[in-house]
């Protein structure tokens, strides 16, 4: 064994000090298998076939369960499907909308009911904040209570809301120069580089909390609202890193929305559209460097043999073995329990004498007297039978279901490594996992989280897989079929 690790260091040792990458010796069109079938992988097969109609030969994605989305999921409660996993999309988020456009799919936007959902902040003795609930249909009646749900939270957290929102716009308005033509946008061989580029690099050093202070924000409102938004967005308090958490406070704006039937419809559109031969159910447990390809064994069995390998998945909790070995930083992962519930909130949990008086949106600060992170109203069925999504740290046993809800007539308990556990200065992996080509998308994961960003990270992978077989730094600006300014379009329908 100490031999063989010795003849394959020796080999990548004489490959790395070789003028050209390696790729495969019998074509000039090396197969790229891709290892993980979510939004990450779907959008680097997308790019590379985008971007190039010879460079790429074959193109394999490998997913380890029975259908591809990665965490894109749903599940069916009472009849109706709702998003499990990641499930809302920014109305600058263009990659995605793109998708949808390029895809014919269509694009789901909360009712206006939903949007003006009541809202509470829960401290799991009392309300410290509610927000007025509105039972009419009338619009004019609705547009009232809405305003004087404005005034309330003004007259809550003041001039504070604006300092906020300019924060997240900044923070916005840098992430879009990642959509800039090719001619002005480099194409980026570490994080770091692509981050400092944008100007977001800095808020990986420090903590939202650091941040929202220098920005003028008060204390109330980073304790009460900004905390309800980061425990319900991504699990975590107010101490994750400035970026992760601004992303996250952009995802409360207004204009968010979903794809119609599932937001994995996009990585099932994308793979379909990409001349992709898909491995489902098949899981890699090995990729080795040998004869200047990779080689990956799987659970089934078999070997392949690529002339690029990228990982789209998150490397944190999986057991892929590599040889010659990586080195990539410790990484936790945040898991978030989510338990779908059809049937009837218990008001006498909340100290309330109705289930009217409870909001439909509950939000929660960091305190450990209370068990889960939030609890959301999905669909009202009837008076006395409703769908509920519950966040939470930790799994809610029976006992404490029964104790939030006077009914449960259906229950679903799921358990998702959503995203990275956030802290600052955050260590980014890098995305060349060798000095070949082994290239690792969710390297940009540490900096922030979300269906946008993974395909923002895999554009810039295809890209830096094309320049690197070219050797060229800055591909030649192609028009896209899927990227341009039919973005702006679909954005304007929002």
């Amino acid at each position: 064994m100490k031999n063989l690790h010795l003849v394959l260091s020796l080999i990548l040792i004489s490959t790395a000090t070789a003028t050209a990458v390696a790729v495969d010796s019998e074509s000039s069109s090396p197969t790229v298998c891709i290892i993980g079938s979510g939004i990450g992988g779907s959008s680097v097969a997308h790019f590379l076939r985008s971007y190039s109609s010879s460079a790429i030969g074959t193109i394999r994605i490998f997913e380890r369960h029975d259908v591809v989305g990665g965490r894109m999921a749903t599940v069916t409660i009472a009849g109706e499907t709702f998003e499990a996993g990641a499930s809302i999309l920014h109305p600058k988020n263009y990659h995605a909308l793109n998708y949808t456009k390029y895809l014919n799919l269509s694009v789901r936007q909360p009712p206006p009911s939903e949007s003006d959902s009541s809202f509470g902040i829960w401290n799991g003795r009392d309300f410290v904040f509610k927000t007025l609930s509105s039972t009419s249909n009338l619009p004019i009646f609705q547009r009232v209570v809405s305003f004087a749900n404005s005034v309330l939270i003004f007259f809550r957290y003041g001039f504070s809301l604006f300092r906020m929102n300019s924060f997240v716009d900044t923070t916005v308005n840098n992430f879009l120069k990642y959509y800039e033509g090719f001619e002005s946008r480099p194409v980026f061989e570490t994080v770091d580089e692509m981050l400092k580029w944008s100007g977001l690099y800095n808020l990986t050093t420090r903590t939202l909390q650091e941040e929202l202070l220098d920005a003028g924000l008060s204390a109330r409102l980073i304790q009460e609202l900004v905390t309800v938004i980061t425990r319900i967005n991504y699990g975590q308090s107010i101490s994750i890193s400035g970026l992760a958490g601004a992303v996250s406070l952009a995802g409360s704006a207004q204009g968010l929305w979903s794809v119609e039937g599932g937001n994995r419809q996009m990585a099932v559109g994308l793979i379909n559209q990409s001349d992709v031969k898909l491995h489902l159910n098949e899981e890699v447990e090995s990729v080795s460097f040998i004869e200047q390809k990779y080689q990956l064994n799987t659970t089934k069995g078999k070997s392949y043999s690529c002339g690029i390998t990228v990982v789209a998945t998150p490397l944190d909790e999986l057991k892929i073995q590599f040889l010659p070995g990586i080195s990539i930083p410790e990484r936790k992962l945040q898991h978030t329990y989510t338990t779908f519930i059809r049937g009837l909130i218990n008001p006498a949990y909340f100290a309330l004498g109705s289930v009217s008086e409870v909001p439909q949106l509950v939000g929660t600060v960091e305190t450990p007297d209370v068990p889960f992170s939030s609890i959301s109203v999905l669909k009202q069925h009837k008076d006395n039978d409703m769908s509920y999504k519950v966040f939470s740290r930790r799994p809610l046993d029976d006992a404490m279901l029964d104790q939030i809800f006077s009914v449960r007539n259906e229950t679903v308990k799921i358990d998702w490594a959503a995203y990275p556990h956030y802290h600052a200065p955050e260590v980014f992996a890098p995305f060349i996992l060798d000095s070949q080509h082994l290239y690792y998308v969710n390297a940009f994961e540490n900096a922030a989280s979300t269906m946008e960003t993974s395909a923002v990270a895999a554009e810039n992978i295809a890209r830096l897989i094309l320049s690197r077989l070219t050797g060229q730094k800055s591909l030649t600006p192609v028009k896209l079929k899927s990227f341009g300014d039919d973005a702006y379009d679909v954005h304007a329908d929002l």
